[in-house]
């Protein structure tokens, strides 16, 4: 009886798989893009639709009375929605620039938001063209406002350009993971495939030779 040697059996190796990739990064990007985005438009929304408001209340007072006078955002100060243009403009610029262009339209996207912040809270209080209104409708040049009376649409204003400049803090620290809007239009170098050449068709196939027949043709010729 022949003896058989055991050999050993390789066993297959159990395959690893590979761990899946970290995509917080891009999952941080794309919330951090959609954020600056809704602040931003938002924000300058608000601003520009609240310094249309009525920011200040008085009556100026006559020879025959006391004449009802308002003044809004516009007439009080300017520079809280001409920021927020310039914020709006920002915005949109900082996905058609990338590296150090992206992080200065950022900063000015955020500045954009500090500034029209300020004035608006400045404007909050001031009274200088409800007098100057005064003034003018009156014709007295030293005419004055009684029961002198703000309302909250500054604030408003205020907590507007707050939101611009938090989307402007968050391109300045996200703004590296955002996409760029010329991205998809540039090339990237490879040589575009060349199509193939049409090749003659082949008169002996048959739906070649039907061809000929449709036109008259005699495909025994």
């Amino acid at each position: 009886m022949e003896r058989v040697s055991a050999v050993p059996v390789p066993q297959p190796r159990a395959v690893t798989a590979d761990p899946a990739p970290d995509s917080s990064g891009g999952r941080g990007g794309r919330r951090s893009l959609a954020a600056a985005l809704l602040l931003g438009a938002a924000g300058s929304t608000v601003v520009l639709l609240a310094s249309g408001q009525v920011w200040a209340e008085g009556r100026a007072a006559t020879g025959g009375g006391a004449l009802p006078l308002t003044a809004d955002g516009q007439d009080v100060t300017g520079a809280p929605a001409a920021l927020a243009i310039v914020g709006l403009a920002a915005l949109v610029a900082v996905f058609a620039v990338r590296g150090a262009g992206r992080r200065i339209v950022a900063a000015l996207l955020a500045l954009s938001g500090l500034g029209a912040a300020l004035s608006a809270w400045a404007g909050a209080t001031d009274s200088t063209a409800l007098d100057e209104e005064a003034a003018r409708t009156t014709g007295d040049a030293a005419a004055t406002i009684d029961a002198l009376t703000h309302t909250a649409w500054p604030y408003v204003t205020a907590a507007g350009g707050l939101l611009i400049l938090v989307a402007g803090l968050l391109a300045l620290r996200f703004g590296s993971r955002w996409p760029t809007m010329s991205g998809r239009y540039e090339r990237d170098g490879t040589p575009r495939p060349r199509k193939a050449p049409r090749t003659a068709p082949d008169p002996d196939r048959p739906e070649e030779l039907w061809k000929a027949l449709d036109r008259g043709e005699d495909p025994t010729g």
